[in-house]
């Protein structure tokens, strides 16, 4: 018998191989991406608007696609796109929060909220794809 995690008879089958240099680059990405995400929302704590999670995930969208279109080697993919971009970007931060507008009887407000983060991070994209392609 097995025992894993103190269970006995358990089998554990591992279907995913994890190079350890690109996990700890998307590791070491993810923690700056997780502070930089809290240094942006105590900067921008609106009771109002949620223009934190706005602003995270306009500028990841950015970033992420300057890395991804800018020809970036793997390991800068890994540490910037996947790792700092990851951490710092929310999609559900941002679903929550808009979910939570509409319970507050803020429709229009909501809806604002979610044309605009959609609107957003694709200009930041766009905007990325003009930089890196010589356009």
């Amino acid at each position: 018998m097995t025992t894993i995690l103190g269970l006995e008879g358990v089998a554990v089958l591992v279907w995913l191989t994890l190079e350890a240099e690109p996990a700890h680059l998307v590791g070491t990405g993810g923690a700056i991406g997780a502070i930089c995400r809290h240094l942006v929302y105590q900067r921008l704590a609106w009771e109002t608007f949620p223009i934190a999670t706005l602003t995270v995930n306009t500028v990841g969208s950015f970033v992420f696609a300057v890395v991804a279109f800018g020809d970036a080697g793997a390991s800068a993919f890994h540490l910037i796109g996947i790792g700092a971009c990851g951490a710092f970007t929310t999609f559900s931060s941002f679903s929550v929060e808009t979910v939570q507008l509409w319970e507050r009887g803020q429709r229009r407000r909501a809806a604002f909220n979610a044309g605009i983060n959609l609107a957003s991070a694709l200009a930041g994209i766009a905007f990325a794809w003009l930089l890196t392609s010589g356009l």
